[in-house]
């Protein structure tokens, strides 16, 4: 009689199977969350240095013509509006790019963070209250016209003149851009302290979230872009926190950066 072995195959079962899916899919999360963050990481520091680019073009600007450019519209080809001396179209738009000579720019003439969302800037169209009517004699300033985007207007002006008819014991020379930690009490913020009360200039990003619709994202950033003279400045945090989600990347120009470097230049005393 003979005696026929068996070979008996050996193999993954079902349920082996699928621990093994269940432990790689778990090494794989493990070893792209790091990736991601780099990513995040990495966008963040490229987006940072185009702001501080973007303060340094604006400062130049500022030396070499004696006032601070408008931002440019929408429609403005990353160009100032207007490019000329004066009052600006809007108070916040988009940093104008090809006035500043700044590279690169997107098909639209407009300087992009690392999501590829423009870079935004504000600039103050404050206006001496004691400024003379045009012909008259100089040294406050003319009456209606922004004192930062007006050729002659800050030279005119000063920094050490401060008004002699109210305000009494203001600084002729007054910028009124804010920037606050946000716009509801947490651990963190709160609202009434401002992180700055009178900066000339604000530029931001609005981050990896930029280009969502407002009901998207948080309500200090659908602010800051409808913003005139107060943004908001704050640690990031995402939508489920109490005070919403806020990736905006802000940074701004004090009177007295702006000030030190026109002196620099001759264009201010």
């Amino acid at each position: 009689m003979t005696l026929k072995k068996q070979i008996k195959q050996k193999g993954f079962t079902l349920v082996e199977m699928a621990i093994v899916l269940v432990i790689f899919g778990l090494v794989l999360s493990a070893l792209l969350l790091p990736l991601r963050a780099q990513r995040e990481q990495a966008a963040q520091t490229q987006t940072l240095n185009t702001l501080d680019n973007a303060k340094q073009a604006l400062l130049g600007f500022a030396q070499a013509n004696g006032r601070l450019p408008c931002p440019a519209t929408a429609a403005s080809q990353g160009i100032a509006a207007p490019n000329a001396s004066g009052p600006c179209t809007v108070q916040q738009g988009f940093l104008p790019a090809a006035t500043l000579g700044m590279q690169p720019v997107n098909s639209q003439g407009f300087a992009i963070d690392a999501w590829n969302n423009p870079i935004r800037y504000a600039v103050t169209q404050v206006d001496n209250p004691n400024g003379v009517v045009a012909g008259l004699p100089t040294g406050y300033g003319i009456r209606n016209i922004p004192d930062f985007t007006s050729t002659n207007e800050l030279q005119d002006i000063g920094i050490s003149r401060t008004n002699p008819a109210p305000p009494l014991n203001v600084p002729a020379l007054n910028p009124d851009l804010r920037v606050s930690c946000g716009q509801i009490t947490t651990p963190e913020c709160v609202p009434a302290n401002l992180l700055i009360s009178n900066a000339v200039a604000v530029v931001y990003s609005t981050g990896a979230n930029g280009a969502l619709a407002d009901a998207e994202v948080g309500a200090d950033e659908v602010a800051n872009k409808i913003a005139t003279t107060i943004f908001y400045s704050r640690t990031q945090t995402a939508s489920a926190s109490v005070a919403g989600e806020f990736d905006d990347l802000v940074t701004w120009i004090s009177p007295y950066v702006l000030y030190n470097a026109m002196i620099q230049a001759g264009q201010l005393h």
